[in-house]
């Protein structure tokens, strides 16, 4: 069945003097061509995507759209209004195309609607519309931009949309455009445009980005994340980049991939409205050292980069991106746990629930405002606790499988809660949700479950083979294993060698510097928080031993490079050490990367051995960390404070001293 009839098609006829009413007749007509079951449920959705970003744009263009259960076949509607409606363009809209999708749309067909946005970029295909006279030729100009045409020429009208097609322009799960050859040493810029629904916005903005970076003479790269799938740019690509655009109305996929660069954020209608402003501040963005920069650094996690990596930097990659998105609960909960320590007192955690439940701010309990404040954050903060280990899963199954994958990865780290398997339990219940979650999703079905696949089946198979086996097979074992280790752990420190403990525990966080083991260490600390009070301090001086370890490696970097040795360092690698003061200070161990990936034989190991100096120090002190990140600025968490700035600053000026001395001055 066409995408566009006749029937679909409106020239010039009194269908509403507003975009509601508009909204409502082209509703109508799908309902009445057989392409949805109810034309009021299908105008919810298309007001309620108005409602969060109005379609209109300028020139006279409106490209209203919807995604719902209610659409049976992914169709278009086309309305030329005389006069214009106003669909928050800035100038009426008198040419109007309404999107409708199911919302289990197949790949293809979103990449048919897709397409059409490009064209609503070019002059002459809207001109070509703005001069049809009757339905049938408007549906030949659609079809044939759309691919869906004989191929025939359909008077002046449909050669002028045959040319559109032709354009400059991004289809749906298309490889990254690209302008045509920049001057040599133009700026270079890439960009990454999505928007909420990833059918319509997501190429226009593409399209436009791209012809104002031509006119610009700027190097330029787009990537289009849409519902139909994307491809991800080069790394390098990204790696030559001088600054990246994010014209998107939902989140970036794989951001870690564009860490450091300079960037310029934006909805995804600046892109389209706005295209040769965003190009303008993002060449100057990539000359000015105060711009804003993409957090993190470049990330290994680039989906192009899979086909080629070994298996051991492939599982590398995938546990860095469950941890990677883990930390954000971990630290957040962390933080308001110890803010309810501070304000309600060490005994807050056996009460807060009680607390929040029973009580309101006028209706305090007994220890008065500080105790029912104190309650609250740390009710709040160990609800977003509770879901290390379920994220620590879903995101290691994200990894292997992408979307599909989150579903069935959460459910089995809830599982490995609920055997009591711990993080060693959500890694193993995420790697089997993702691999499961993949397989599935590689499998060639009919046309008609492809839609369902990623919506109902991978969740619910991928869910029965992961879950299912943390539960019948795996899930006991793991327990027994976790139980070991920290009865194992209890043991060294009732037997007063915990000092040991911190030695190891300090090496391995400074052993890949944020790799797999760093995250291994980082992981058991955080998940030995859930065990720790007052009366069982021990997982409190493991995470102090843990977080002032990893705290060593950039600040022993920043020493070296900016005080101690100046000589024997790069410039490059002095300007590195500048930032890597505060990123060491805030536990952000990834900051020495740049040294240990210049010269890792003399780099690593002097981080390892202030490492073992800070966790043997920090354990023989006795210093307790109430938050699982932050690093200094969560000094408030800290206990005995004066301890924890003797570790750190001893394994820093361990550190410091001994890459100083390895290191060999760089010859003028």
């Amino acid at each position: 069945m066409p995408t566009i009839t006749p029937e679909l098609v409106s020239l010039d006829d009194e269908i509403g003097s507003d975009k509601e009413q508009v909204l409502r007749a082209l509703s109508a007509r799908f309902v009445a061509e057989g392409r949805a079951g109810d034309a009021d449920e299908l105008f919810a959705a298309a007001w309620a995507r108005e409602e969060q970003d109005a379609t209109g744009l300028p020139g006279g263009i409106a490209i209203p759209h919807a995604k719902t259960a209610t659409v049976n076949q992914a169709s278009l509607a086309f309305a030329r209004l005389t006069p214009g409606v106003d669909f928050g363009g800035g100038d009426p809209s008198d040419i109007v195309f309404m999107i409708a999708a199911p919302d289990t749309a197949a790949e293809e067909h979103l990449a048919v609607l897709s397409q059409l946005a490009r064209h609503l970029m070019d002059e002459d295909f809207l001109a070509a519309l703005r001069a049809a006279t009757t339905a049938d030729e408007v549906v030949g100009i659609v079809s044939e931009a759309i691919g869906e045409g004989s191929g025939a020429a359909r008077g002046g009208a449909a050669a002028a949309g045959a040319a559109a097609a032709g354009s400059a322009g991004v289809t749906a799960g298309s490889a990254p455009v690209a302008t045509d050859a920049a001057p040599t040493g133009s700026a270079k810029i890439v960009a990454v445009t999505a928007c909420a629904t990833g059918i319509a916005h997501t190429y226009m903005a593409a399209d436009a980005l791209a012809k104002a970076a031509k006119e610009a003479g700027v190097d330029f790269q787009v990537e289009t994340q849409g519902s139909s799938g994307y491809t991800p740019l080069d790394p390098s690509v990204i790696s030559g980049a001088d600054a990246v655009i994010f014209a998107v109305d939902v989140d970036v996929r794989e951001p870690g991939r564009f860490g450091g660069k300079p960037v310029i954020r934006r909805p995804v209608k600046a892109g389209i409205e706005h295209a040769a402003e965003l190009i303008d501040l993002a060449v100057a963005a990539s000359d000015d050292p105060q711009a804003e920069r993409v957090s993190g650094s470049a990330s290994t996690s680039n989906a192009s980069q899979k086909h080629d990596e070994s298996w051991g930097k492939r599982i590398q990659r995938i546990l860095m991106t469950g941890v990677s998105y883990m930390i954000p609960f971990v630290a957040g909960g962390g933080l308001l746990m110890a803010l309810g320590f501070l304000i309600g007192g060490f005994e807050i955690s056996g009460v807060a629930n009680d607390i929040v439940v029973s009580n309101a701010l006028w209706n305090l309990p007994d220890g008065g405002l500080a105790q029912y404040l104190g309650a609250v954050a740390f009710a709040i903060g160990n609800a977003s606790m509770a879901f290390l280990v379920p994220a620590l899963a879903g995101y290691i199954a994200y990894a292997i499988a992408d979307r599909p994958g989150i579903a069935p990865g959460f459910v089995a780290g809830s599982v490995a809660l609920l055997m009591n398997a711990g993080f060693i339990g959500g890694i193993v219940g995420g790697l089997l949700a993702g691999l499961a979650a993949w397989w599935l999703g590689s499998l060639s079905v009919p046309k008609w479950l492809r839609g369902l696949m990623p919506v109902a089946i991978i969740p619910l198979l991928g869910s029965i083979f992961a879950s299912g086996l943390l539960l019948l097979v795996l899930g006991g074992p793991i327990a027994a294993l976790m139980e070991v280790m920290t009865d194992g752990l209890t043991n060294l420190a009732e037997s007063g060698l915990l000092p040991i403990v911190g030695i190891i525990l300090g090496l391995m966080m400074c052993f890949d510097l944020g790799g797999p083991v760093n995250k291994v260490a980082y992981a058991f600390a955080v998940a030995s928080l859930a065990d720790a009070s007052p009366d069982n301090p021990v997982p409190y001086y493991i995470m102090a031993a843990v977080m002032t370890a990893g705290m060593v490696p950039p600040l022993g970097m920043a020493l070296a490079s900016t005080i101690l040795a100046r000589g024997k360092f790069t410039p490059a690698e002095r300007e590195n050490g500048i930032a890597a003061w505060p990123m060491g200070l805030a536990f952000i161990s990834e900051g020495a990367i740049p040294f240990a990936a210049a010269d890792p034989l003399r780099v690593i190991p002097a981080s390892m051995l202030g490492g073992a100096v800070t966790g043997f120090l920090s354990m023989l002190l006795l210093v307790e960390s109430q938050a699982p990140h932050g690093g200094l600025f969560v000094f408030f968490a800290i206990t005995p404070l004066w301890a924890f700035a003797v570790a750190l600053l001893a394994g820093t000026a361990v550190t410091g001293v001994v890459v100083s001395l390895l290191k060999r001055r760089i010859e003028a």
